[in-house]
């Protein structure tokens, strides 16, 4: 009986370690399924995802819907039509969740590093292989017309033996349509055709045209050898409010790469040792590595000050040296331009001139400006360089380009780095920049959840950490609450006051404040208001330049006039020790008349910016503005109905 039970153990054991095993299992013991029927119906682009496994991960916990489980996936994207897929890339509809932690031969189009949190769904693209050739091209060969990601992550709250499958999958290329995917236990496909009305290029080129983006950059292959190449970077900022002060850039060498040498630009750190003590410095046994200029996987590069333009060793470099100023084209045209040159040392197996690729994931941030999100580099047509004297009438071209284009997302809440502040002729009391309008990391002391005190508009003038009494005092005067603990400040860089300064019957005025907190200087600094109700009413500015753009949600431009385009950081008070710092400060008068807009209410708040921007950053308005008879232009009217209520029931009584 005993030998009975050892066995039965015996073969349990055998059994779960094998299920574990299944489980666990790694890509190499993956045998694809046989492909669907609907695969070889397919006139176009097949697109596939199949869930593989999955295991319980650290820490085990006892709510389902928080445990994280590891999960194997591989998606397969094949070109079963008579058109080459270009630039091939497609959208997986996660929705647990999930955190996407490698996607072999793929790469997350916005740029973000793995891990990456993706439970709203992601766009991958292809690297290295970012076309699909036909098969007929190809006499079938699946190593051109298809690839498989073989994809790893984590997901939450899908517990066996549920599967945790995306809400669907799709191509996302442009002239293709996608049904709704067909979905089993395990596995999910669609069948992706051409639009019949796309339209093809007409002229006969390898690559992809190039696209619009808010701010696109090229890397230009402009001279190639064995084991190194000399590329040209250029940055273009194509949005009428899109801007960038003091640019970083940064991006990730996919292949062993590092720069040699740079003119234009600069690395912010300096530093060979990962060359030294990597697979360039088994390779380059000979090369001195002191004057390499970076050897970082994600280099930082930082665009030089303009007394760098005309220097022989780093400079030279058309529209190179403007200390990270992109200005948009309605400002400067000259200035909305950068570029620079980088030596790129490679390592084998890419020692062949004509292998050449581009660095991945391009990010660039700048010091308060609009956040912006940038695609994978792009295959395009080679840039053609004219004449570089002028003289000649003879072009040039790159030996390979690529384009990566970044639009401007919009700040998520108390994510902005500028705010406004309301205040009005007809109310004594400011309405003070939302609460964490830009972030708040210390909450342990302050309240990051109610809205901001009022404040005399003479507390504007002042940083908040010196406006505590004030705020108080202002309270004790209009009897108000005062809440405890107190609101959180709004931690911008930047504020600037929106001030009704008159009404009348034919028009009406208001006065704009930019206020700087910060220590550096804002040159050739420029405000947008979009204003919905009043923008037919602008008039002029007096101590500003204004435009109206009519094709921007009607908006009107302002920037600083000759001599007055600086706006200067935050100073010392005249005794540092008592007295509180002084932000730097610009202010005009607005005038706006009403012929155009009959029935505008100022005093309800139709004089009041819908969006606000400086230098393209959109800042955060407060939610609520001053009316004439009261703090706030939100009114409850609960207790006036009550009253009426009231009222009436003790008239009628009084009658009867």
């Amino acid at each position: 009986m005993k030998m009975v039970w050892r066995l039965l153990v015996y073969m349990f054991f055998i059994s779960f370690s094998s299920d574990q095993f299944i489980r666990a299992q790694d890509y190499t013991d993956y045998v694809p399924p046989a492909p669907p029927p609907e695969e070889e119906n397919c006139d176009g682009i097949f697109v596939s995802y199949t869930f593989i496994s999955r295991q319980k991960e650290f820490p085990h916990v006892k709510n389902a819907s928080a445990q994280a489980w590891a999960f194997k996936a591989m998606a397969t994207v094949l070109n079963a039509g008579t058109f080459e897929l270009k630039a091939w890339k497609i959208f997986i509809g996660f929705q647990h969740d999930e955190i996407l932690v490698s996607a072999g031969g793929a790469v997350v189009m916005n740029g973000d590093d793995m891990p990456a949190a993706v439970g709203n769904g992601t766009y991958l693209s292809g690297f290295p292989q970012t076309d699909l050739k036909t098969s007929i091209e190809t006499a079938g060969d699946l190593t051109q017309i298809e690839v498989q990601i073989p994809i790893t992550g984590t997901q939450f709250g899908v517990k066996p033996p549920g599967v945790p499958m995306p809400r669907t999958i799709s191509l996302a290329n442009d002239g293709y349509k996608c049904p709704k995917p067909t979905v089993k236990k395990t596995a999910m496909h669609v069948c992706c055709t051409r639009k019949p009305k796309f339209k093809v290029k007409t002229e006969s080129t390898k690559f992809l045209p190039r696209q619009y983006g808010d701010l696109s950059f090229v890397y230009d292959i402009i001279q190639a050898y064995d084991g190194n190449y000399l590329a040209q970077v250029t940055i273009e900022n194509n949005h009428p409010l899109g801007r960038l002060d003091h640019w970083n850039l940064t991006w990730e060498w996919m292949r062993g790469e590092f720069i040699n040498t740079m003119r234009g630009a600069y690395t912010h750190k300096i530093d060979s040792t990962d060359c030294i003590y990597g697979a360039a410095g088994q390779y380059y046994k000979g090369l001195d590595f002191s004057q390499v200029m970076n050897c970082e996987k994600n280099p930082i590069i930082g665009d030089l000050p303009s007394e760098k333009a005309k220097d022989d060793k780093v400079g030279f470099i058309p529209h190179c040296c403007r200390n990270g100023s992109l200005l948009p084209t309605i400002m400067d045209q000259t200035k909305s331009k950068a570029a620079f040159q980088l030596q790129v040392y490679k390592i084998p197996p890419d020692m062949n001139r004509t292998v050449l690729f581009p660095p991945q994931k391009w990010k660039i941030v700048g010091v308060l400006n609009p956040d912006y999100k940038c695609g994978p580099p792009i295959r395009v047509d080679p840039t053609e360089f004219p004449d570089a004297s002028g003289l000649l009438q003879v072009t040039s071209s790159a030996i390979a380009s690529w384009q990566v284009t970044c639009n401007i997302t919009r700040p998520k809440k108390r994510n902005s780095r500028c705010c406004v502040s309301y205040s009005a002729y007809y109310n004594d009391s400011v309405i003070p920049c939302n609460t964490c309008a830009c972030g708040c990391d210390d909450t342990e002391t302050c309240n990051p959840n109610i809205p901001p005190m009022l404040l005399p508009s003479e507390a504007l003038l002042v940083p908040f950490e010196n406006r505590t009494a004030k705020a108080k005092a202002w309270a004790k005067l209009k009897h108000l609450n005062v809440p405890s603990p107190l609101p959180c400040g709004d931690n911008c860089g930047v504020s600037i006051n929106w001030h009704i300064n008159s009404d009348y019957k034919t028009g009406w005025t208001a006065r704009i404040t930019l206020f700087n907190w910060e220590e550096i200087i804002f040159e050739d600094w420029f405000v947008a208001v979009e204003m919905k109700k009043a923008f037919l009413g602008y008039e002029n500015i007096y101590s500003f330049n204004g435009t109206v753009l009519k094709d921007i949600n009607n908006t009107l431009f302002f920037q600083g006039l000759p001599g007055l385009n600086y706006l200067m950081g935050e100073v010392n008070g005249s005794d540092p020790k008592s007295d509180p710092k002084v932000p730097g400060k610009q202010q005009s008068v607005i005038s706006f008349k009403k012929k155009l807009t009959p029935g505008i209410k100022i005093v309800q708040g139709d004089g009041f910016p819908s969006k606000l921007y400086f230098n393209g950053e959109e800042c955060s308005l407060p939610t609520e503005f001053p009316i004439g008879d009261g703090n706030r232009y939100r009114v409850n009217l609960v207790p006036v109905i009550l009253l009426t209520l009231v009222t009436s029931m003790l008239m009628t009584n009084h009658l009867h």
